[in-house]
């Protein structure tokens, strides 16, 4: 499952607590700068687009798919990184269905690559249950025991 690909990948933190949202997107995107995914610039581009677009990464209340727009020059591969808040972030103030702790970042080089992603964090994201584990966990080993109850 992909959840044990990310864990085996190394790109899973847990935070405490982030000062706004855009510290929210900064932090998410860290694993995957500092292994060479994608650069520093990339958070940027995603800030960017919300403060244009809204809050299009939150996708459900509770869960954010950080990305920038496709062909980004900052992007070096494709993967997804995983970050949990302790605390929810909100992305609109007067809208909570905004406000999210579960992230998966994604960066995308290879479009066949991150279609497969896609797919998988789509099914991931369709089972109520394991929604609802996710807003829950609060460890690498928690996480890890998800993926195998969910595989």
């Amino acid at each position: 499952m992909l959840l044990g690909e990310i864990i085996k990948n190394n790109r899973v933190q847990f935070v405490e607590k982030v000062e706004n949202w855009e510290d929210a997107i900064r932090q998410s995107c860290k694993l995957l700068i500092d292994d060479g995914t994608i650069s520093p610039e990339y958070a940027d581009e995603i800030i960017a687009a919300i403060n244009e677009m809204g809050p299009y990464i939150v996708l459900m209340p509770g869960f954010a798919l950080p990305h920038a727009m496709k062909n980004s020059e900052n992007a070096h591969g494709t993967a997804i990184a995983f970050m949990k808040l302790a605390e929810p972030v909100s992305f609109n103030k007067d809208n909570h269905e905004k406000d999210a702790s579960v992230f998966f970042t994604l960066a995308a080089r290879d479009s066949e690559e991150h279609l497969k992603n896609m797919r998988k964090l789509w099914k991931m994201l369709t089972d109520e249950e394991l929604c609802a584990d996710l807003l829950k966990v609060s460890s690498a080993e928690e996480l890890m025991a998800l993926d195998k109850k969910y595989s």
